[in-house]
């Protein structure tokens, strides 16, 4: 079987903060149902009942003969010729690679995941390493993420036993085009009126601390002040794609972020595998535009792609040529260390 680009199945998620604003992104929301989650690529053996409802978590390939498999069934299908030189995730044992949009018409928690620390000493724990992407933006929208300076882990306590941490939180507005990279243990909540596509490494693990007088939903008070890094992020500001084709936003040890802006009624080849240290497959996220993509070789057929579409590109896929019709914005993660098998 000839490799080609994957198109895969959204796995939507009902949430007490979400909204309808997903089906902008093509998503079929179910009629009435306030969706927060649409879970691009997951390939995830269990999670969490508060995050992903318990279970399994797969996403479904939606076109071409392998329509209807999940990730794991194509890794078995393809072999190298899906994964390369890249080792699935050490703790799952799938795709090490979790991709998302959050739709947050209300306030998300306050939350952080497992520092690398915490999760030495508990091994059920997996370290979270994310990113956002502002997608759109209400005016006067903002985030929140990580702790001011002189914050401590003793007096935002205090703050929790007495209402007043919300004060210690840093607040930062965005809009549409706005990146941010959120290590593990950063403490971080979406404010309301925002959407944002999620790139993050394939947990579960949330340790919310702080709902805004939501009931309902546990909170992990005592593990979340143990992950929490205090002392502002390093990040504060946002980053912004540059004015090329293709531009750098961010950059951990597990995946690598690019934002590629393609001018409608235009070609551009796409390169998979590109020199070390990248290597392995490629994830491309559909912020706006549409095209097509086509085997230069012809060796598989044309793979139409609009604004929502999600696509996982194997490691071995041949040259291929990007028509694009619409101008498009593109999220593209790899990854950045090519590890032997």
């Amino acid at each position: 079987m000839k490799p080609y680009p994957l198109i895969l199945e959204p796995i939507l998620k009902e949430k007490v903060w979400g909204g309808r604003r997903l089906e902008r992104l093509a998503k079929r929301l179910p009629e009435g149902a306030r969706v927060g989650e649409s879970w691009e690529l997951v390939d995830l053996p269990a999670t969490s009942a508060d995050g992903g409802g318990g279970g399994a978590a797969r996403s479904v390939i939606a076109s071409g003969e392998m329509r209807g498999l999940t990730i794991s069934d194509a890794a078995l299908a393809l072999g190298p010729n899906l994964m390369g030189t890249l080792r699935s995730a050490p703790d799952t044992g799938g795709f090490p690679l979790l991709c998302k949009y959050l739709d947050a018409r209300e306030n998300l928690s306050v939350q952080v995941h497992p520092s690398p620390a915490y999760a030495s000493a508990h091994p059920d724990a997996l370290i979270k390493h994310e990113c956002w992407f502002v997608v759109e933006a209400e005016p006067g929208a903002k985030i929140y993420k990580g702790v001011r300076q002189g914050v401590t882990r003793e007096s935002f306590a205090r703050g929790l036993r007495d209402g007043s941490a919300v004060g210690d939180l840093i607040e930062i507005p965005v809009q549409p085009g706005d990146f941010h990279l959120l290590p593990s243990g950063t403490l971080h909540a979406l404010g309301g009126g925002v959407l944002v596509a999620e790139v993050q490494t394939p947990s579960d693990t949330t340790f919310r601390v702080f709902d805004w007088g939501r009931t309902g939903r546990a909170l992990h008070i005592d593990q979340a002040l143990e992950c929490t890094s205090f002392g502002p992020p390093t990040q504060t500001r946002p980053v912004r794609a540059g004015a090329g084709w293709r531009s750098l936003l961010g950059a951990t040890d597990a995946f690598t972020v690019h934002h590629l802006r393609l001018m409608g009624d235009s070609e551009q080849e796409i390169e998979n595998a590109p020199a070390p240290p990248l290597g392995g497959p490629m994830v491309w996220m559909v912020i706006q535009g549409e095209g097509t993509l086509e085997s230069v070789e012809r060796e598989y057929p044309h793979v139409p792609f609009t604004r929502g579409t999600t696509l996982l590109f194997p490691a071995a896929l041949g040259r291929t040529r990007c028509r694009v019709a619409r101008d498009a914005a593109i999220l593209e993660v790899r990854f950045p260390l090519p590890v032997s098998r």
